[in-house]
């Protein structure tokens, strides 16, 4: 295993060596959180002959320390705040709900702009693996594992390349099973342990998704 991964895709395909268990099964879906997180899952998609959807998530940025997140929002109304993170920065209510108000916007354009007339693929019953690229304070993820229990899944699967060493401990509480390839206890951001870190775009988004649909 390399200490780091020569891009998303890259990734993919080294967690989806990880999740062998759930390959050329007929109950398994695959959801990405964009934008990071789709080259990752379409490997790991591929690689399992799943089937892959997005979950649109949203974090909750300090607004003085935007990389900061103070917790998240996801599709089906989904909403996760870190109290603890929103006093350590003092962040008044006004501004809370002002960048609320504006995540919520923009996760609505993603929703339209990523699946277009497509429905969310049902995961009722099903094994739901979310996959990103990697796991900073936890808050999108656990926004994302929220929302997906309204679907109800036989189980919520959280698979990442990279996650701080206590990754698993702060999502648990809403995942069945928690999946990564590298937890480095010297960790200061996802963008450490990639070469190629650029910014995923709304088109590659797209393009992948499209691929993805065609092949199954």
């Amino acid at each position: 295993m390399n200490s780091v991964f020569e891009n998303r895709r890259a990734a993919g395909r080294e967690l989806a060596q990880h999740l062998s268990a759930y390959a050329g099964r007929n109950d398994v879906t695959v959801l990405a959180l964009p934008r990071g997180g789709v080259p990752v899952a379409y490997e790991v998609a591929c690689a399992l002959g799943a089937r892959l959807d997005v979950l649109v998530v949203r974090k909750l940025g300090v607004p003085v320390q935007p990389e900061l997140a103070m917790g998240a929002i996801a599709s089906g109304d989904a909403f996760y705040l870190d109290e603890r993170i929103v006093q350590y920065a003092g962040v008044a209510k006004d501004d809370l709900e002002r960048v609320i108000a504006k995540e919520r916007a923009e996760l609505a354009r993603r929703e339209t702009l990523y699946r277009g007339s497509q429905p969310p693929l049902d995961v009722e019953g099903r094994v739901a693996i979310l996959v990103d690229d990697g796991m900073a304070t936890g808050a999108t993820m656990k926004a994302a594992a929220m929302s997906l229990r309204h679907a109800h899944p036989s189980k919520i699967v959280v698979a990442l390349p990279v996650a701080p060493l206590d990754s698993e401990a702060r999502v648990e509480e809403v995942v069945d099973e928690f999946v990564c390839v590298m937890r480095p206890r010297h960790y200061f951001g996802v963008g450490q342990f990639y070469i190629d870190f650029d910014q995923t775009s709304d088109d590659e988004v797209r393009e992948l998704l499209d691929a993805a649909r065609k092949a199954a």
